[in-house]
């Protein structure tokens, strides 16, 4: 019996695999958890269509990361921040830092994208990848100034 799978079944295959499979473990297993479908040509062109509206979907979510990492590239994040004598920062910037920056640079990104992996706690120039699509990283020019007294 063939069967297309709705979710992934270990040691089986994964979501819109077409697998061949033992009739009882196909129609008491499988079908009544709701696990896999039959293979029918009606399931198999649904499948189909489905796929393709997948595929679409991802190369325009990509394209338009792709966009948000050029603008991302462009900029060069310049931060203020109160300093010590030996370049150390009072306190640390953190991804939220970065993505308020972002923000107001009018890029709204989830602060989870950006991939710090540790906050940056000295004055200096870095490099943050975010990540934006599974394909797409861009990094982002963070420098770290130190703030102007104000007395």
């Amino acid at each position: 019996m063939k069967v297309i799978l709705t979710e992934n079944v270990p040691s089986l295959g994964k979501v819109g695999d077409v697998v061949q499979v033992a009739a009882g473990y196909g129609r008491n297993l499988l079908i009544p958890r709701k696990l896999a479908i039959e293979a029918t040509p009606g399931n198999i062109r649904l499948l189909e269509q489905q796929r393709a509206a997948f595929l679409k979907k991802t190369q325009k979510d990509k394209n338009v990361a792709e966009d948000f990492a050029a603008k991302i590239q462009n900029i060069t994040c310049i931060l203020p921040h109160k300093a010590g004598e030996s370049e150390k920062l009072f306190g640390s910037i953190t991804s939220k830092d970065l993505q308020a920056f972002l923000e107001d640079q009018g890029i709204s990104i989830d602060r989870r994208k950006i991939l710090l992996p540790h906050p940056i706690k000295s004055l200096g120039s870095y490099t943050v990848p975010v990540k934006l699509h599974s394909a797409v990283i861009a990094n982002l020019k963070v420098n770290v100034i130190p703030a102007a007294e104000k007395e």
